[in-house]
């Protein structure tokens, strides 16, 4: 579905655009791709035009070693890349850092949106795994590890954002794009450049929001616990929250036909 290419700042990021309608923007997190909000943009194309891209070093846009790929970088690209589809204030649908990355085009860059949908998102101190900590310290050793020792511990990693575990097929095309050398660097250096602050500076504006927020989140997600959201719906005006029992980090893989529902909900609605 990512069948075009938008060149910025020497990056290459692959999108891919379909339906009729009003827009809406999904923003997927990280160790993710867009795929993760594929089969609930294929349920909106009937009534929305929808859009997905994958972020610089994700999925399958550019993995270059020497462009950086922070949230700080991610934020204001994604500003730039609305102008470029010549948007006006669509709906956006994000997960994991897809928040951070929306959030800090919309309060930094001037990004209009519709309304803003946050699902299990990097938002709020503090944030980050042992695992994250230990890879920031050490991220030329891990992208070194022989490969099956590397996919072994990618596997595991992921494993943990799920509450029902993932099937073989997902497990693959989660996997997919840290499989080969230039994958694997590419995914500890995003890591790597993983930085609070970038959150941090931003979380003090969250009270300035004026549009139509929900916050949906995994009632079993161990990677950003449910007490994020409610600490973030007391920070945003007017903010709805809506669980999904019985999922995890990746609700969208957990609890799909819920999620689905919701997302359709709050977009006819909001």
């Amino acid at each position: 579905m990512l069948v075009e290419e938008f060149h910025w700042h020497g990056k290459v990021v692959r999108w891919g655009r379909s339906g009729s309608g009003l827009p809406v923007v999904f923003c997927h997190g990280t160790p993710w791709s867009s795929r993760v909000w594929q089969a609930v943009a294929a349920s909106l194309v009937p009534e929305f035009t929808v859009y997905l891209w994958d972020m610089p070093g994700y999925g399958q846009s550019s993995k270059h070693p020497d462009h950086r790929v922070s949230l700080d970088v991610q934020g204001e690209l994604f500003a730039d890349l609305m102008e470029h589809w010549d948007l006006d204030a669509p709906h956006v649908v994000t997960h994991d850092i897809g928040g951070a990355v929306a959030l800090r085009a919309h309060l930094l860059h001037d990004a209009p949106f519709r309304s803003l949908l946050l699902a299990d998102v990097v938002a709020l101190a503090p944030w980050g795994s042992p695992f994250f900590t230990l890879v920031r310290e050490h991220a030329d050793v891990f992208g070194a590890l022989p490969q099956q020792i590397h996919l072994g511990a990618l596997r595991a990693y992921l494993a943990g954002a799920t509450h029902r575990g993932l099937t073989d097929e997902q497990e693959s095309w989660l996997t997919e794009p840290w499989a080969d050398e230039v994958g694997q660097a590419a995914f500890y250096r995003q890591i790597a450049q993983a930085d609070q602050t970038h959150t941090d500076e931003i979380e003090t504006l969250y009270p300035r929001l004026d549009l139509p927020v929900l916050i949906a989140w995994g009632t079993e997600d161990v990677w950003i616990p449910v007490d994020r959201a409610h600490r973030l719906q007391a920070l945003i005006p007017g903010a709805d929250l809506r669980l999904v029992p019985e999922a995890g980090h990746l609700l969208q893989l957990d609890q799909p036909e819920a999620v689905t529902g919701l997302v359709h909900q709050w977009l006819s609605g909001a």
